[in-house]
């Protein structure tokens, strides 16, 4: 039996947010359920979604694993978005993305040159 996790991020401007996350993921979403509703798939049955739903927005932490982590924040600061702290644990950092209603989306990894 396969296992899939969906994650959902609740925000206020459902507009916004799309082209956020498109910059942030880097594609588009795999399909779109109704109209105020988008769907990632990040690897085999593990997805993220956006939802309009201001009275929740704002409260989602998440992360996302990837196996090289220089290139993947590289490829989103081209894409014009920026971290706003790194979390450095060793060779484990986390790049830490806010979305505009304060949404947390972490990318980690094993970084290639660990302080």
């Amino acid at each position: 039996m396969a296992v899939g996790i969906f994650a959902g991020i609740a925000v206020r401007d459902y507009r916004s947010a799309l082209e956020w996350y498109r910059r942030l993921f880097g594609a588009e979403p795999a399909f779109f359920p109704n109209d105020v509703e988008a769907v990632w798939q990040l690897a085999e049955y593990r997805y993220v979604y956006i939802i309009e739903d201001a009275r929740r927005a704002g409260g989602a932490v998440g992360m996302v694993w990837v196996d090289d982590l220089e290139s993947e924040v590289a490829e989103i600061g081209e894409r014009g978005l920026r971290p706003v702290d790194v979390e450095k644990h060793g060779d484990v950092w986390k790049y830490v993305y806010h979305d505009a209603d304060g949404n947390e989306t972490g990318i980690g990894g094993r970084a290639s040159r660990p302080e």
